[in-house]
């Protein structure tokens, strides 16, 4: 009777898989902060989606290469070597025929622009050489640069975690097949395979997403293959198809959920990787469109104010650019810890 009494107890006190790896999530102070900063930067990016902040990140808002407000405005003289660099009209004099009507065309100009709104002196993270706000530029980058890599990640799960199930359940000519697909991608050097698949689609955000997602998947259908193979055999699949439980159910309503937890670390490193991908297309001019911004095209362009001694820009996207990736690159380390069966038993 107490033989009885205890292990119906102990059935009380189970908990299900997730529920204990978001017990032992909790435990982790490195993780809970890093989601917290990661949902921060989420709530950013809707913010910025729905136009509630950044909206006008290409308005030229201050004087070019306006610097941040705990520096101060620039001296007078500084101010003054800035716009003599800007037009040195005796010298374009020597080179270009036309340089003596610039300035009646600018007289011109000035003639058909009704408000002349004072530019800004300081902004709160500096200007860059149009005199926009690299705040504004750099909570908008996020947006699309984060945008990318989860959307290139979600390709490339979806794209791997199909081909891998296919090959890992069914093996023989499918799994052949599939296999030579995945030796020809991995053949490949990806940097070059990237710029092949930018070369031919061109540039846009729903181009890179498309680039990265088809060259990204090969490593999580390597680790869903395996994982397939090894619970294919198992006796809850077998007893599954003792019951008449299809293929697609066997596959996708017993296994899947089985090595979900595979799945879902390879994603979070996706999108770490993905982001600093879309950074270096981007940088190369083969990332997004030349209307939008990104961290990449950020850096991009302050590689050219940093001569100048103007490196705001340049700080302003690695700071948010480094906050992001280690937060998830934490917090997907903490979600693997949490969900590895291995340390189920040492509870």
């Amino acid at each position: 009777m107490s033989g009885a009494v205890v292990a119906a107890s102990a059935i009380e006190r189970s908990e299900g898989v997730w529920h204990a790896a978001a017990r032992r999530f909790r435990r982790d102070r490195v993780g809970v902060v890093s989601l917290l900063l990661v949902l921060g930067f989420v709530l950013l990016i809707m913010a910025s989606a729905l136009s509630l902040v950044a909206s006008g990140w290409q308005q030229e808002i201050g004087v070019p290469n306006a610097r941040p407000t705990f520096m101060g405005p620039a001296p007078a003289a500084q101010q003054a070597a800035v716009d003599t660099a800007r037009g040195p009209m005796a010298d374009l004099a020597a080179v270009d025929p036309l340089a003596p009507r610039y300035a009646e065309w600018a007289e011109r100009a000035r003639q058909y622009k009704t408000v002349d709104e004072p530019r800004a002196q300081t902004l709160p993270l500096g200007g860059d050489r149009l005199g926009r706000d690299v705040l504004a530029k750099a909570i908008k980058g996020t947006e699309i640069s984060v945008f990318v890599g989860v959307m290139a990640a979600v390709t490339a799960t979806l794209i791997g975690t199909l081909l891998g199930a296919l090959s890992g359940f069914f093996g023989g000519k499918v799994g052949d097949f599939l296999e030579w697909l995945y030796n020809v991608f991995e053949a490949i050097p990806g940097i070059l395979l990237i710029f092949a698949f930018a070369a031919v689609f061109g540039r846009g955000i729903g181009t890179v997403v498309l680039i990265l997602g088809l060259t990204g998947w090969t490593g999580l259908y390597r680790q869903v293959r395996a994982e397939f193979m090894k619970h294919r055999s198992r006796e809850y699949v077998r007893a599954a198809e003792a019951i008449g439980a299809s293929l697609t159910s066997r596959m996708f309503r017993h296994i899947l959920p089985n090595v979900s937890h595979v799945i879902l670390v390879r994603m979070g490193l996706l999108v770490v990787g993905f982001i600093k991908a879309e950074v270096i297309l981007s940088y190369l001019g083969l990332g997004v469109p030349i209307d939008q911004v990104s961290w990449g095209t950020m850096l991009a362009e302050a590689q050219s104010e940093l001569i100048l001694g103007h490196w705001w820009q340049l700080g302003a996207a690695t700071l948010f650019m480094a906050m992001f990736v280690t937060a998830f690159s934490l917090m997907t380390d903490a979600l693997r810890d949490a969900l590895d069966p291995k340390l189920r038993g040492l509870e």
